[in-house]
């Protein structure tokens, strides 16, 4: 057995976004166990740190690309005089390679070739193995490898307080923590990549006929507010609106105690994942294979291939892996009908009762 180096200092570069860090999550806790005796720092961003705040045995630093340059030059203060032994670069974005120049480290770890983008070969000197179509959570993976961690099984710890989910509870009411919970999480950072109110509000009262209660989860924002109300609009059934009244804890807990969840591809199905709830996530413009919930790819709804297929006139095998393609109508291509079979699915399959 190949004997596994010894790491004093592990520094973590991963900002965004809510989906990725919650991949990278189980990376870490792995190097935590292969590594127990290495101090880990984890260098992200503002809003992904609200989610993982204690994180146990994790520093984490926050650097927030709002502040500009004014960030840059905090993390390098935060540093200064620091070493660390090994730097796992997670991210390719170029504003990550510009982080990456302000953490000391003896090794900085990037990806492959074949995922270097933006300039990602010039904050790097080292590299992870390189994988053929790997889903995210598989390239973070990589990351452990390189460092002496053997293959294993993603699990996740996620963190959160007695106090996070009695107030999700508090919000859900013990009429919704009786029965069986339908979670629809329905809005993406993009609107192209949501479903119509009116299919979302026809799955609501399908679940809502099989037994489910229903509610709806989400952020803040205008577009989130304005979808959960048309989806209300089109129902016929009792839908509990929880759109902007959850912190992102909060919204961990009630992802924890929900049955099923139905998500476009958005953050808040692959928190689902790290607490063990069943998604069904819909899929259109990017390949679920690459970024779909990591435990349930068998539970998607996808018009992704067919398209891609049609404007590239080849498959996902023949294309650069992670390819998108484009359209403002395309999800209007994934059916009520198909979503119900699905529903029906894994509602067997998981023996939600």
């Amino acid at each position: 057995m190949t004997q596994v180096p010894n790491y004093s200092s592990i520094c973590i570069l991963r900002l965004s976004a809510i989906g990725d860090v919650c991949h990278a999550v189980s990376a870490v806790q792995a190097i935590q166990k292969a590594h127990p005796n290495a101090k880990i720092t984890w260098v992200m961003g503002k809003v992904e740190a609200m989610l993982l705040a204690d994180l146990p045995g994790v520093e984490l630093v926050i650097f927030d690309k709002k502040e500009g340059k004014a960030a840059l030059k905090k993390l390098k203060n935060t540093f200064k005089g620091k070493q660390f032994h090994v730097l796992l670069n997670m991210q390719v974005a170029l504003r990550a390679g510009f982080v990456a120049r302000c953490i000391p480290a003896k090794v900085k770890l990037g990806f492959d070739w074949a995922r270097s983008k933006e300039l990602h070969s010039l904050f790097i000197n080292k590299r992870i193995a390189a994988q053929k179509e790997a889903h995210v959570l598989e390239g973070f993976k990589g990351f452990a490898n390189a460092i002496g961690v053997d293959n294993y099984t993603p699990t996740w710890q996620m963190p959160y307080s007695a106090q996070d989910q009695s107030r999700a509870d508090e919000l859900l009411g013990q009429e919704y923590l009786a029965n069986k919970l339908f979670v629809i999480s329905p809005a993406a950072s993009k609107a192209q990549r949501n479903w119509l109110p009116e299919r979302y509000a026809a799955l609501a009262d399908y679940a809502h006929k099989q037994g489910f209660n229903v509610a709806l989860t989400g952020g803040p924002t205008k577009l989130e507010i304005n979808l959960a109300n048309n989806i209300i609009k089109h129902s016929n059934s009792p839908i509990l609106n929880l759109v902007g009244k959850t912190k992102l804890k909060e919204l961990l807990c009630v992802l924890k105690r929900a049955d099923l969840v139905l998500a476009p591809d958005t953050g808040p199905a692959h928190m689902a994942v790290t607490v063990g709830t069943p998604v069904i996530g819909l899929y259109a413009h990017s390949n679920p294979a690459r970024t779909g919930p990591y435990l349930y790819q068998n539970y998607v709804v996808e018009v992704y291939h067919q398209n891609l297929l049609k404007q590239t006139g080849k498959t996902a095998q023949q294309v650069p892996w992670g390819t998108r393609v484009k359209g403002d109508d395309l999800m209007s291509q994934i059916t009520i009908d198909s979503v119900k079979a699905m529903f029906d699915h894994v509602v067997q399959i998981e023996g939600i009762e």
